[in-house]
């Protein structure tokens, strides 16, 4: 996939992007059908999965940028529900869907059929937490579904590479598979911090907005390829760690690297996260010819084993936030239990992603002895079975069930309260700062007076989100936006007209619209 067909793919994976946020649609699971439909039309290319390419390229930014945005103080309050989600119930999936496989498929061993457990056992995030941000999920459930995509993917992995090698022929006990887990996911922890400790240290020494952002882009790659190719340990692990940190040290970082990075990333997700569910609608034509056993005995065993990832998550999702606290009381009373819905909707967003197919694509095609790897072909197509499966039912249904069951969250006083309480203490203290600077100059004293002023007016702006929805919008505050924002207005049609008339340089005219964008970007976020 290189070339023409790669810029199609891009081209068309955004355009119905676009189309699907037009419409209020679901992008991934809308890019998921369309890949499906279009992979049986003459003349599309080949887009197989490159494991390497999912792996390398796509896969290590995804992580970063989701970590970098993430709350790291929010996901070490939650990191006991994250820890039973994204280690623990990627081995019972592992181990439920291996025993159902090979009971289930004729001629499948039983280590194959752990493969294809670790392959399936890892939920994507993406489509779920798109779902929730816009239904108004509580904060701690998105928090929980977001830090268990963060860290799922290795523990996958590593109970991937654990499978695999016991399958083409390497002999592990059982303690001796669980210290190697445990070893790789530890080293990719440390590798993680390390990496994030000097990358921070180099951004403060750099000062540059741009070289930040620049070497910035790097880091996921950089780190990824150090953790998994020169130290073997969990590259996946590591990125999440160094995204994390560098994300919780971000206010140390320039305002205008900041600002770069997040425009970057998000740009960059919405390309990544187009170009892969597209990728695994397109992956039906070359999952089906590729294997030789009758198709609708396996695609009927693909349905049952969809319905056992299913149910394994519900097993394991309601005992593990319900028991802990009937056996601890401490544990009770700092955090009491949570009613029976909470838990539903965390049950039912289990959708597998393209983690899942690039792993079943890395499978080996020999074993140590030279030998076809055993089902490799069947594990595949019981791998897309389950990822398509998955996507299409909790993605279909899940805005139902937060609705039907009515799990919403009720934040925005709350947000709203203590950004006005921290928008207080903030003006107190530039006021007192202000103070301490003012000597008396007149040549300052009108400055000292407008500085005061905006202070003040940023501070009572945020005590007015609080009033009655009705009267918010004739507040002073919003009032001024509005009548700043029509001022930009003209006053960029004057710079544009100075522009085309030649009267300004385009040198000149980008950087007073630098200025225009950045106030009206911050004139926009509260509207």
């Amino acid at each position: 996939m290189h070339g023409l067909p790669l810029i199609a793919l891009l081209v068309g994976s955004l355009a119905v992007t676009a189309l699907a946020r037009r419409i209020g649609a679901s992008p991934p699971l809308v890019l998921v059908v369309v890949g499906l439909a279009v992979s049986f039309v003459p003349g599309v290319p080949d887009y197989a999965i490159d494991p390497d390419l999912v792996l390398l390229l796509i896969l290590p930014p995804l992580l970063y940028s989701a970590a970098l945005d993430s709350s790291y103080l929010r996901f070490r309050d939650n990191l006991r529900p994250i820890g039973l989600l994204a280690v623990g119930l990627v081995l019972f999936t592992t181990a439920a869907v291996g025993l159902a496989a090979w009971w289930l498929v004729p001629g499948l061993p039983l280590a194959s059929a752990l493969v294809l457990g670790a392959v399936v056992s890892p939920p994507d995030a993406v489509a779920a937490t798109a779902v929730g941000r816009r239904l108004g999920l509580p904060r701690r459930v998105m928090t929980i579904l977001a830090g268990e995509s963060l860290l799922n993917d290795a523990t996958a992995l590593t109970a991937f590479r654990v499978a695999v090698a016991v399958a083409v022929g390497a002999s592990y006990t059982v303690w001796q598979g669980i210290g190697v887990f445990v070893l790789i996911a530890l080293g990719g922890a440390v590798v993680g911090w390390a990496v994030g400790a000097v990358m921070h240290r180099i951004r403060l020494l750099l000062r540059d907005g741009v070289l930040e952002s620049a070497v910035g882009l790097l880091v996921p790659f950089g780190t990824f390829l150090l953790a998994e190719e020169a130290l073997h340990v969990s590259g996946v692990t590591a990125v999440v760690v160094a995204g994390l940190y560098l994300g919780h040290r971000a206010p140390q970082a320039g305002p205008a690297q900041r600002l770069q990075e997040e425009a970057v990333w998000k740009a960059a997700d919405t390309v990544l996260e187009s170009l892969v569910f597209a990728l695994i609608g397109l992956q039906l034509r070359a999952v089906v010819e590729g294997v030789d056993s009758p198709l609708l005995p396996l695609l009927l065993d693909g349905v049952l084993l969809v319905l056992v990832v299913v149910l394994a998550r519900i097993v394991w999702v309601f005992p593990t936030t319900y028991v802990p606290r009937w056996l601890f009381r401490r544990l009770r009373e700092r955090d009491p239990s949570p009613r029976w819905q909470v838990p539903a909707v965390i049950s039912w967003a289990g959708m597998r992603g393209v983690v899942t197919l690039a792993a079943a694509f890395a499978i080996p095609l020999v074993t140590n002895t030279g030998a076809p790897f055993p089902g490799r072909e069947e594990i595949i197509l019981l791998a897309f079975v389950v990822t398509v499966g998955t996507l299409l039912l909790h993605g279909l249904t899940l805005p139902t069930v937060i609705r039907r069951l009515d799990v919403r969250g009720h934040e925005d006083f709350a947000d709203a309260l203590a950004e006005a309480q921290a928008q207080t203490a903030a003006a107190q203290a530039a006021a007192a700062r202000l103070a301490e600077l003012d000597d008396g100059n007149p040549l300052t004293r009108h400055a000292v007076a407008k500085l005061r002023y905006m202070a003040e007016s940023r501070s009572n702006a945020a005590w007015e989100r609080l009033g009655p929805v009705e009267e918010v919008d004739r507040t002073p505050s919003v009032a001024f936006r509005r009548l700043r924002m029509q001022m930009l207005a003209a006053e960029r049609e004057v710079f544009v007209r100075y522009r085309d008339e030649r009267r300004i340089d385009d040198e000149v005219f980008r950087r007073v619209q630098r200025e225009l964008d950045l106030e009206d970007s911050m004139l926009r976020r509260d509207t």
